[in-house]
């Protein structure tokens, strides 16, 4: 099937459910549904990959370059800023031209970028391919998360947004694999890494031969108005959007100040541990972490389908708040491997729930435009996480562990706007 604009047809009505593990799922899952949630997910996975790849590489980079902490945090920083500036353009781009015609468009920027990123010679080139990819970074969120949310219906869309969410930790955990096995099977170096990330470009052939367009965009597209930048400053949605951008900036910044920096954390306090861990070592740990993080997106969807957007969203970040602390002062290794996965539960599973509180924040004609600036602005604020933990270390001779109080802090923020945000559980999008 092309994804050329077709004639826009009538919007089903509410389906039945089933249980799957006793959790609900649609009876019955159409094919425009099935192909944007893989499309979107796909899209996310390989981001994440491509985006943690230098996580996973930067104690190697580091000591190549001669850099330290501050520097290696820039790096996080030039990619998260640059993602912000991307999330807002591509938004505006997926309301011009179509999600799904964006959503490649991002997928082909990142994917060059991560390959870019293997040729550079000096740090500054690598700073300018990783600000380059956050453009890419930054705009796969805006586009899968808007064409996903107009294709599923209200009563599912949460658990359809939480289960693309959730592909970012299947994404990280390719990332420590890929890892793994160039630099320690291999023996290729940390250039190679990068080169794997080039893969994802192939997803873009079939986004375009079998991904449908969004029928409700199609509707509002094919009637050429053109897009009221003004609805942004309209009174309710001008403060609903600061207080989601507030949300998703505190968010980020906890998710972004811990898991930058968590291949660095857990060499350390395994090498305290064990005395000299290899990676291998490292890699199984996050790996188990990987898995919390899995569960913690996928199953944040089914919680906001049924409890609530925003009552999830709150007990989610209040726990990782009271976890980071603990996690960072930690020191036993099989405590470490146990802990793990409940901080990545509850750290990084709330991130399912803001492409369903912003996807039914706004009106359709400015949705894309919207959720990219809302989650975009709050994800630039946030590039200064992985920096400021760093310059914690460097500056102020803090333990990294320490350093993530102020990740806990940031999580805690976060709880509080959430608080003031409406509930938009079954919201029926026009």
């Amino acid at each position: 099937m092309s994804n050329k604009p077709t004639t826009p047809s009538t919007l089903p009505a509410p389906r039945g459910t089933r249980k799957i593990f006793g959790l609900e799922w649609p009876a019955n899952v159409t094919p425009a549904e099935r192909k944007s949630l893989i499309a979107g997910g796909m899209g996310w996975m390989l981001d994440a990959m491509d985006v943690m790849l230098l996580s996973m590489v930067l104690p190697y980079l580091m000591t190549d370059f001669g850099i330290r902490e501050d520097l290696g945090g820039l790096l996080g920083l030039l990619t998260l800023g640059a993602s912000a500036v991307g999330g807002a353009m591509f938004g505006f781009i997926a309301d011009r031209v179509g999600r799904t015609r964006a959503l490649m468009l991002s997928i082909l920027v990142y994917s060059i970028a991560s390959g870019a990123c293997g040729l550079s010679s000096t740090f500054w080139q690598l700073a300018l391919f990783r600000l380059i990819l956050g453009l890419g970074m930054g705009g796969e969120w805006t586009t899968g998360a808007a064409l996903i949310a107009e294709v599923w219906p209200a009563e599912h869309r949460g658990k359809a947004l939480g289960i693309m969410q959730s592909t970012w930790a299947i994404g990280e955990m390719i990332a420590a694999g890929v890892t793994f096995l160039i630099l320690q099977q291999f023996h290729l170096g940390w250039r190679a890494v990068f080169f794997v990330g080039v893969l994802p470009a192939l997803l873009c052939l079939w986004i375009r031969r079998d991904v449908p367009e969004s029928e409700i965009w199609l509707a509002h597209g094919q009637q050429k108005k053109p897009i009221n930048l003004r609805l942004l400053w309209r009174k309710d949605i001008r403060w609903h959007g600061f207080l989601a951008t507030a949300m998703n900036a505190c968010g980020m910044f906890g998710y972004w100040g811990l898991f930058y920096w968590m291949a660095t954390y857990l060499t350390e306090r395994l090498r305290e541990a064990g005395g000299n861990p290899n990676l291998a070592k490292t890699t199984a740990w996050l790996l188990v972490m990987g898995v919390g993080k899995w569960l913690g997106y996928t199953l944040f969807g089914f919680a906001a389908d049924k409890f609530g957007r925003r009552i999830s969203y709150i007990v989610y970040l209040l726990a990782a708040a009271v976890l980071v602390p603990i996690y960072g002062m930690t020191r036993d290794a099989t405590w470490l491997l146990i802990l793990g996965p409940f901080v990545a539960f509850f750290g990084t599973g709330f991130f399912s729930g803001f492409s369903a509180i912003a996807s039914e924040l706004f009106p359709t004609e400015i949705r894309a435009t919207a959720m990219g600036l809302s989650y975009n602005i709050g994800r630039g604020i946030s590039a200064l996480a992985p920096f400021s933990v760093g310059a914690l270390v460097r500056y102020y001779h803090i333990e990294l562990g320490a350093a993530f109080l102020l990740c806990a802090a940031a999580f805690a923020a976060a709880a509080l706007f959430a608080l003031a945000l409406p509930e938009t559980k079954g919201k029926q999008l026009e």
